[in-house]
């Protein structure tokens, strides 16, 4: 990257640190707001002239109003219409919104926000609040009869997708600048939060993506298995080519609805199709179901498939996961606590699946469609005692695993292959790998010392010698004749004067 692009890239920034932060926050939500009512007026015209024209609203400002309606439909705020209330919308549809404010809540926090944990609160409520009051403004714009949808849902729903879409965008562009390029906003929301809660929620997201991938397993195998009756609903509906791609569009908007079914389902709690019936474990009670493709996947009245029953083993599977992926998280250094946090775990984990239930379903109308999807209580009671169960053991297990590994620090000893059977031929030896060469290390030799020159001898001036003595020479004698063996030698005794001292001198023999 040159030089000249990092100075473009970087020069919002320093002019968006100038403003008020309450002023990025209107301009992001004014941004957000304006693109996703741009893209639903577009779908919704399409739709409009795909069908007839009544059915959209007449003219160009029913359309309008109908793609208001679809905008807030979209943040999961239900309406009313003559025969009831509509509670049961889709969720995929609310990707849409929640993809705009997340990109938002990240350039808020790099133009005009503190980059601290408190900046990014304070990033999700200044892009909220003028959020929802222009909610608010849009529901009152587009209540008309018959449809008429409900300001305090669109309030609320729209605030909290602001909310928690905009501090997940904000967390992640906050670990961003911090330490480098994250994948997502759950692992920057995880990095910014302290150990224990962090632990917690890694488990809970462990244990809800083994019960969603369950319910998504059921419900693609149940899909698989009723296909031929999906295709004869399709057929009697006759969309066209226009309106088969918004029956497509519409279908993958409710997937997210039905994988949730499924995974109440593999709990143990089930749903309804309508006052009066189940679908559950214990048996499928149904009456008339709409025409809608994807409920061709309901089982027939009567016992619950047999395969289906293979499901109920999810919320058990979930709870082993949960619960180790919390004590690895955070090992707890008391062999009794360990299985509770991993309870914790399976109740968090019963909460999250209980608001999601209650968000998948909701009435259809009046009459016999007031009661359409999971029992919110029901699943969260069922799955907080099977998940929390399995969790607290599996997390027990662990973690004693890890406080024996952390006692014992002595590699453990390998198992001796097992002996041949007599009369078997011996095994061929393996080659013996060569040993590397020795590394002989190379230890510098010390320089050596330099030698000292001669010094030449200075004679000291003070220093004398003591003469030697110097002795008179001898007076040598003539020999005299050898005495007789018989007759005494005679004794010559001589003397010498030696410093001042007299010496007599004898013969050896004579002694």
């Amino acid at each position: 990257m040159s030089d000249m692009t990092r100075e473009r890239r970087t020069a919002p920034d320093r002019a968006g640190t100038q403003r008020p932060l309450l002023v990025t926050g209107l301009v992001g939500a004014l941004w957000c707001v304006g693109i996703g009512l741009a893209v639903l007026v577009t779908v919704t015209l399409v739709g409009w002239i795909a069908a007839p024209r009544s059915a959209l609203g007449s003219g160009l400002p029913g359309v309008f109003r109908t793609a208001v309606t679809f905008w807030l439909v979209s943040h999961h705020a239900g309406l009313s219409l003559p025969d009831g209330r509509v509670g049961l919308l889709p969720l995929g549809i609310v990707a849409l919104p929640g993809a705009l404010l997340y990109r938002c809540g990240g350039w808020m926090l790099r133009t005009g926000a503190r980059r601290t944990r408190r900046g990014v609160m304070d990033v999700a409520v200044a892009l909220a609040v003028p959020y929802t009051l222009l909610a608010g403004l849009l529901a009152l714009a587009a209540t008309k009869p018959p449809v008429r949808p409900s300001p305090w849902q669109a309030l609320l729903c729209c605030f909290t997708v602001a909310l928690v879409a905009g501090g997940f965008g904000a967390a992640r562009a906050l670990v961003a600048l911090r330490r480098g390029r994250v994948r997502s906003g759950l692992g920057a929301l995880l990095r910014l939060l302290p150990e224990r809660p962090r632990s917690l929620v890694i488990g809970v997201s462990g244990a809800l993506a083994v019960l969603l991938a369950a319910g998504a397993l059921l419900v693609g195998c149940a899909l698989a298995f009723h296909l031929p009756e999906a295709n004869r609903l399709y057929g009697e509906l006759a969309p066209g080519v226009v309106g088969g791609v918004l029956l497509l569009v519409v279908e993958l908007a409710f997937l997210p609805n039905a994988i949730i079914w499924g995974t109440s389902y593999a709990v143990g709690a089930g749903f309804a199709v309508g006052t009066g019936t189940s679908v559950s474990v214990t048996g499928v009670f149904l009456d008339t179901i709409p025409a809608f493709p994807p409920l061709a996947a309901l089982p027939g009245p009567g016992p619950a498939p047999a395969l289906s029953l293979l499901a109920l083993a999810a919320p058990f599977a979930a709870g082993a996961v949960g619960g180790v992926l919390t004590v690895r998280a955070l090992p707890s250094p008391a062999a009794e606590t360990a299985p509770l946090w991993g309870f914790t775990t399976g109740a968090l984990t019963g909460l999250v699946l209980a608001v999601l239930a209650a968000l998948s379903g909701g009435p259809m109308g009046g009459g016999r469609l007031r009661t359409v999807g999971p029992s919110p209580w029901q699943v969260g009671l069922l799955a907080a005692l099977e998940v929390g169960v399995a969790a607290a053991l599996a997390a027990w297990f662990a973690n004693g695993r890890a406080l024996r590994r952390t006692d014992d620090p002595k590699p453990r000893r390998r198992r001796r292959p097992p002996k041949p059977p007599r009369g078997a031929a011996p095994e061929p030896l393996p080659e013996p790998e060569p040993l590397p060469a020795p590394v002989v290390p190379v230890v510098p030799l010390p320089a050596p010392e330099p030698t000292p020159r001669p010094v030449p001898a200075v004679p000291d001036p003070l220093e004398f010698e003591d003469a030697e003595p110097v002795l008179p020479a001898r007076r040598t004698r003539p020999a005299e004749p050898e005495p007789e063996p018989d007759e005494p030698r005679p004794r010559d005794d001589r003397t010498e004067n030696r410093g001042g001292a007299i010496f007599v001198l004898r013969d050896e023999a004579d002694d």
